[in-house]
């Protein structure tokens, strides 16, 4: 490419051009990475919104028992009452067990 033919206009173009792309691929990298980080927050740190993110049938849920690594909801669903299980499996909470109550 002959960079002596380019004009002062047509220079400061391409350079005005070329870093407002770069702002805007450092921004959208940028808010990716806040999402995920908000998703991992989401699923890891707060088991009492995983479960409602887990299994979307969930209305309601009321914590039973509480442990490091499981915990125990009864959950109301349109369906009726069920007893949902989470467990702990590679730092993200994970359903391990739902059963449906009789009432």
């Amino acid at each position: 490419m002959d960079i002596h033919f380019l004009s002062r206009m047509r220079y400061n173009q391409a350079i005005g051009w070329t870093v407002l792309l770069c702002a805007m691929i450092v921004m959208l990298a940028a808010a990716l990475a806040r999402a995920t980080i908000n998703l991992n927050a989401a699923l890891t740190d707060k088991p009492d919104l995983a479960i409602y993110i887990l299994d979307s049938k969930i209305t309601q849920a009321t914590l039973l028992r509480e442990d490091t690594i499981h915990r125990d909801y009864l959950a109301q669903t349109k369906n009726g009452a069920q007893l949902v299980k989470l467990e702990k499996r590679d730092s993200q909470w994970v359903i391990a067990e739902e059963e449906m109550l009789h009432e």
